[in-house]
């Protein structure tokens, strides 16, 4: 029998596809004392369990055979609906998606050829990285922080180049945490309208703002000006629970079309159970729910910040997020993010260090943490070993 060596018979798709550096770092995380900063996982206390339940228990006895049957591709008509109203755009405008990873997938699968342009942000979401890359584009990025992408350098990269789309987390952004102001995402809006350009915005993190009010999203400042060429990606995972991997897409009907169509190809359909589910845990008290969801991570937010004032040293610079699940840290030049890992493993803390988040290389002296599952105890706790690790390494730089 003749022995097959696999990698002569993988596509060339097949190569580029990589596996995620936080899902391989997890696994690092899992053994007993770890304290993990790693993961950008909703904190749990939060899932609607018991509510889940009865409900869950209630569909499946009063709607069984519609919740149990196959579904159409766009998504349960009454959640579509739903979210439709939510965001004031009209039905045929949204499609129901198994988690916004499978949006992002369709998104490069229907607008991207190898060496495509793309453009984003550095540091970005890597998970939106890594399905991008699966279909060969050539990476554009612009620097972006606290306050978002730098505007004056994405305006010298449209000048030279024409990206199939421009992606972007304007709110709470995944890693940094940036969110950027309201005139800035005016200014864009000015600038992709004149050039015609796509905008996909993720808005993953929209309503976990610590402050009063949300600001507007690229996506409804397009709309204000009449401008169709923003298409907008939202989930329930971070209002709701992320193992229901139920978000959407919001673009005009023609991108739609396109995407439903790449979706059949995919799972003909996301999980009609989880979609009925989702509608009944939204259509009533979802305010309500919101409001205890920014308190919750409001106070670890606080928690992470209070701790980092103390056990940091003046050498390190992070940001002070006003909303999201994510704290960035930048180390001292020199300072590998890699090499503080592996000592603050030793000491049973964990987070994820920068590099992986950056499309074309850089960004070896940052690290990413997240605040959302801890309790404010455990928070401290890390935050001190971290600390450890650090100056320790500091030590011998």
């Amino acid at each position: 029998m003749k022995t097959l060596d696999w990698n002569t018979l993988f596509g060339e798709r097949a190569g580029r596809i990589q596996a995620s550096t936080i899902r391989e770092l997890l696994k690092l995380t899992q053994r007993p004392g770890i304290l993990s900063f790693a993961g950008g996982l909703p904190a749990p206390e939060l899932f609607p369990k018991e509510e889940a339940a009865a409900k869950a228990a209630e569909i499946l006895r009063e709607k069984g055979e519609v919740a149990l049957q196959y579904g159409p591709t766009e998504g349960y008509l009454p959640l579509r609906t739903w979210v439709a109203e939510w965001l004031g755009v009209s039905l045929e405008e949204v499609l129901i998606t198994t988690g916004s990873q499978q949006a992002l997938d369709l998104v490069g699968k229907v607008f991207l050829d190898e060496g495509s342009p793309l453009l984003l942000e550095a540091p970005s979401y890597m998970g939106a990285i890594q399905a991008f890359r699966a279909y060969g584009p050539r990476f554009l990025t612009v620097p972006a922080g606290e306050n978002g992408p730098d505007l004056g350098a994405l305006e010298e990269v449209l000048e030279r180049e024409r990206p199939r789309f421009l992606y972007l987390i304007p709110s709470f952004q995944n890693p940094s945490g940036g969110l950027m102001p309201l005139k800035a995402r005016q200014r864009l809006v000015q600038m992709v309208m004149e050039r015609g350009l796509v905008v996909v915005e993720d808005d993953a993190y929209r309503e976990l703002y610590f402050g009063e009010t949300r600001l507007p999203s690229l996506f409804e400042l397009s709309r204000e000006a009449g401008y169709p060429g923003v298409i907008y990606l939202g989930s329930f995972s971070k209002v709701l629970a992320p193992g229901l991997r139920v978000a959407f897409a919001v673009a005009h009907p023609e991108v739609i079309v396109k995407l439903t169509q790449a979706k059949q190809g995919v799972d003909l359909h996301t999980p009609v159970l989880n979609q009925i589910l989702v509608h009944e845990l939204v259509k009533e008290g979802f305010p309500e729910r919101l409001e205890r969801i920014r308190a919750t991570y409001r106070a670890k937010a606080l928690a992470m910040l209070e701790a980092l004032e103390k056990e940091m040293p003046q050498e390190v610079v992070y940001t002070r997020p006003k909303g999201g699940m994510f704290v960035w840290m930048t180390l001292p030049e020199g300072l590998s993010a890699e090499t503080l890992f592996q000592r603050a493993i030793e000491e049973n803390v964990a987070f994820v260090p920068g590099g992986p988040f950056f499309a074309n290389g850089g960004g070896e002296n940052t690290l990413r943490l997240s605040y959302a599952t801890l309790n404010r105890e455990r928070i401290q706790e890390g935050v001190r070993r971290l600390g450890k690790a650090l100056m320790g390494l500091l030590a011998t730089a």
